[in-house]
């Protein structure tokens, strides 16, 4: 176990809004080993020169070659970075797997869901659910890129609601298979896997049941064509179809019924990772946007010198640093979490999965900021390319298309949202949270008379933490009144659910920033000022979206002398003693970042 997890108290999933969380704490991407800077250099060179030059050609639908590249990422070792040395793997921590995912998936999108789906749900579920045989069988071989797998569970009307699926298995007369009958859909990696992990229902069953099932063609197993999408053109997408398809008994994926489970406890880690998917692809549109701004000459300046321009790509580097914050903490807690366990008796496979869960809700928060803040990214980064920005001839326009789908799978980003706050809920209900105890000490002071004291803002980002504690009190009154009124029923009201969720997720986002620049500032990296820049700009604009989405849902479920406190109440909490110079801010992150001629942190 970590030094890091013996000298600090590990808190639990979601206590980051209960509980105060010191900069020391944390892990930064500042934090990273030896060995994972290794790892780093070692996938951005394979990235370099396997994927970013032809990267044209993944706009041409070229599925042999994300195929190819997939292949070359085995020879590597890169597929089975999180898979145990026993079968075959590199046995690497949460971190690193994250580390490698991350800069894998940058330079397009085909390639980022070919290794997610095959990393992540096609080869995670046998890892952690399987047998000692299944995994013996078919670990090594999609460790080594021998083998492709791919998840099949979405169908025409089960999406979303992903135990609904009509998909059948029944048990064949002598026992000894599955008759599996369906229709899959969406189906990441479809056109050249070689193993399916297959989602279907025994009988009447109220859960779903998991197969890994091979691919076969002689066993009824056919294929829609390939999918017309509007990005990762080279990501095989194509329907699956299973006519009497003959699985044998042994190759049921734990339980019977456990399907749901392994579903969404798949879905858990596949969408911390789907937020690191999204972080060098940031970088990516970062560095392409400022050079450039710098080679552009308009009205004889160089267009990063404008401030409509600073402006531009001082937002787009303080999202990609706080995506960075807020993913590796998260991580780090998961591979923490995961070393206690192991540390007190649990197998590696019980140690991830519980870990993992334990951590559901950071991971949907993620899911949700990081790939909105790509979409905005390359959004910003077309514009900055002005009419060049709309031509397939420049990366900016596909970076765009490929960053669409990430607000959609492993949940859509509206689903994530009500999660979020819905597993909070239950968290507190099961006394893993306590969120009763604040949120009526919260109750308590809005009755109460504000102190006038002046406080003493003397250290660096005083005031932002005093500000994050604000803005936590503020979810507790709106979520604890909504909870108070509503009760079990309040899932039926998705639009203050929203409204909830996207403060606790501005929470956890500007915290994250705030703690990684005051880690560094205390000791003296040489970005520090820069970091302690973009904490204070992203909390500038969590504190406006906070105050916006409480007073929403205030106005919308309070009246009377109850809504007035809570508007006063909100009034006190997103109240600045001190205003940040917004301007001088981004023009100091972006001279950061125009005089490095990269996304530099």
């Amino acid at each position: 176990m970590s030094t890091t997890a013996e000298n600090k108290e590990l808190l639990r999933g979601g206590q980051f809004l209960v509980k105060e969380t010191a900069a020391n704490d944390i892990f930064t991407p500042e934090d990273f080993s030896e060995e994972q800077k290794m790892m780093r250099d070692s996938v951005k060179e394979f990235v370099d020169r396997e994927i970013w030059p032809k990267k044209e050609e993944f706009e041409k639908k070229n599925y042999a070659l994300t195929e190819e590249v997939m292949r070359k990422a085995g020879e590597m070792g890169l597929l089975g970075v999180a898979v145990p040395e026993e079968y075959d793997g590199l046995g690497m921590g949460f971190v690193t797997t994250m580390l490698v995912c991350d800069y894998i998936s940058g330079a397009t999108g085909s390639v980022a869901t070919a290794f997610g789906a095959h990393t992540g749900i096609g080869t995670m579920p046998i890892t952690l659910y399987g047998t000692e045989e299944q995994k013996k069988k078919y670990v090594p071989k999609l460790a080594t890129g021998e083998w492709f797998g791919a998840y099949c569970l979405t169908e025409p009307g089960a999406g979303s609601d992903a135990n609904s699926g009509k998909t059948k298995a029944v048990l064949s007369e002598d026992g000894k298979n599955y008759i599996i009958n369906g229709q899959k859909m969406w189906i990441s990696n479809a056109g050249f896997a070689d193993v399916f992990i297959v989602f279907a229902r025994i009988e009447d069953d109220k859960y779903i049941t998991g197969f890994i099932v091979e691919n076969d063609s002689e066993n009824g197993i056919t294929f829609g064509e390939e999918e017309k999408k509007l990005g990762i053109h080279s990501s095989s997408t194509r329907q699956v179809f299973f006519n009497d398809t003959k699985v044998p008994v042994e190759n049921m994926l734990s339980e019977r019924g456990n399907g749901f489970k392994i579903a969404m406890n798949a879905l858990n880690v596949g969408r911390i990772k789907l937020a690191a998917a999204s972080l060098d692809a940031q970088r990516r549109v970062i560095d392409q946007a400022v050079k450039y701004a710098n080679d552009r000459v308009q009205f004889k300046t160089p267009i990063a010198k404008f401030g409509a321009i600073k402006s531009k790509l001082a937002e787009m580097a303080t999202s990609a640093f706080a995506g960075e914050s807020a993913s590796y903490r998260a991580g780090k807690n998961i591979e923490e979490r995961i070393a206690l366990r192991m540390e007190a008796g649990n197998s590696h496979q019980e140690a991830e999965l519980k870990s993992v869960e334990e951590y559901a809700i950071e991971c949907s928060i993620l899911k949700v900021a990081v790939s909105e803040d790509i979409q905005n990214c390359a959004d910003e980064g077309i514009q900055i390319f002005g009419g060049m920005g709309f031509s397939a001839d420049t990366p900016m326009e596909s970076a765009w298309r490929d960053a669409r789908i990430a607000r959609i799978y492993e949940g859509t980003n509206e689903i994530n949202r009500m999660l979020a706050i819905g597993m909070l809920v239950k968290k507190a209900m099961k006394g893993h949270v306590d969120l009763l105890g604040p949120a009526q000490a919260v109750g308590e002071e809005l009755m109460g008379i504000p102190s006038f004291d002046t406080p003493d803002y003397s250290k660096v980002l005083s005031e932002e933490k005093a500000m994050v504690a604000k803005l936590k009190k503020v979810l507790l009154m709106v979520a604890g009144s909504a909870v108070k009124k509503y009760g079990p029923e309040l899932e039926e009201h998705q639009q203050l659910l929203l409204a909830s969720a996207d403060i606790l997720i501005e929470i956890y986002m500007a915290e994250s920033a705030i703690l990684r620049a005051e880690k560094n500032h205390k000791r003296d990296n040489s970005d520090a000022d820069y970091q302690v820049a973009m904490a204070q700009l992203y909390l500038y604009h969590a504190v406006e979206i906070v105050n916006q989405k409480a007073k929403e849902g205030i106005i919308s479920f309070a009246e009377g002398d109850e809504q007035k406190a809570m508007l006063m109440g909100l009034k006190r909490w997103t109240k600045y003693d001190n205003f940040p110079n917004i301007v001088q801010l981004r023009n100091k992150i972006a001279e950061k970042v125009t005089a490095e001629n990269t996304y530099p942190f």
